[in-house]
């Protein structure tokens, strides 16, 4: 399995518009940080989790030639603004794309993007076919996926395992059955914002609680907010086990 991390940033991107912060002015590649996504390659089938307003840029930039699936965590715009830019595939594999959500989150992409959820084919709107996340495993193909649900403040949120890894963002809250879904993970994927405390995501502190709990062998931190600090310095204080994900890091499983 790989995993491609498209985006490790917050809902602003780093550097942020207006922000002269160090980290905003950093010349490091690593501090350069797209929206939250990421790009699972498992059992020869390719899924994304979430399409944020970058993943135009992210599919061309990773040289994604084939989609067949994609997996969301919620409905926020900065993990679904890119729904749109799946119809280069959807032309390309002449086939709905496989679109996987919670009842919450289709609401919602159905209200965004009613136009593609038309019964209404207009010519050019990508075609999707949608399969609602109940609260068990599921599978993408034969690709079998545990749903990891917690909240993101009040909101509902899935994080998403495959075989030894996790993947987990906009979380503040894992629910107990969350733990019990974690258990045995080797790699897991965790939000870590910012050091100051947040009403909706973990900060550092929190992040690495979580992870000891968890307790995988491995363990990287994205949804990285400038907050937190620039990338070299963030990870020299980190656990030996822990690490900062960054945009374009591949990882194989």
């Amino acid at each position: 399995m790989k995993v491609h991390f498209l985006g490790t940033g917050t809902s602003q991107g780093i550097p942020v518009i207006g922000c002269c912060c160090p980290v905003c002015l950093s010349s490091d590649p690593k501090d350069k940080r797209l929206r939250t996504s990421a790009l699972i390659d498992v059992q020869g089938i390719t899924v994304v989790i979430d399409t944020g307003p970058d993943f135009r840029y992210q599919m061309l930039r990773a040289k994604v030639q084939r989609l067949d699936a994609v997996l969301f965590t919620h409905p926020h715009r900065d993990h679904t603004a890119g729904l749109d830019d799946i119809r280069p595939f959807y032309f390309r594999q002449r086939k709905p794309i496989p679109i996987f959500a919670n009842a919450f989150t289709l609401e919602h992409l159905k209200k965004t993007y009613d136009y593609i959820f038309s019964q209404k084919n207009y010519p050019g709107v990508p075609q999707v076919e949608i399969h609602s996340i109940e609260d068990k495993p599921f599978k993408v193909y034969d690709v079998e996926v545990i749903p990891i649900p917690g909240l993101h403040k009040d909101m509902p949120v899935i994080g998403f395992r495959f075989n030894d890894f996790a993947y987990l963002t906009d979380f503040n809250y894992l629910f107990p059955s969350a733990y019990e879904r974690l258990q045995g993970v080797k790699v897991l994927v965790l939000n870590a914002l910012r050091h100051k405390a947040h009403y909706s995501h973990f900060n550092l502190e929190q992040a690495l609680a979580e992870i000891e709990r968890i307790a995988p062998e491995t363990a990287y931190l994205t949804h990285i907010s400038h907050e937190l600090g620039k990338h070299e310095e963030v990870e020299k204080q980190l656990p030996q086990h822990v690490h900062l994900a960054y945009d374009t890091l591949e990882l194989y499983l």
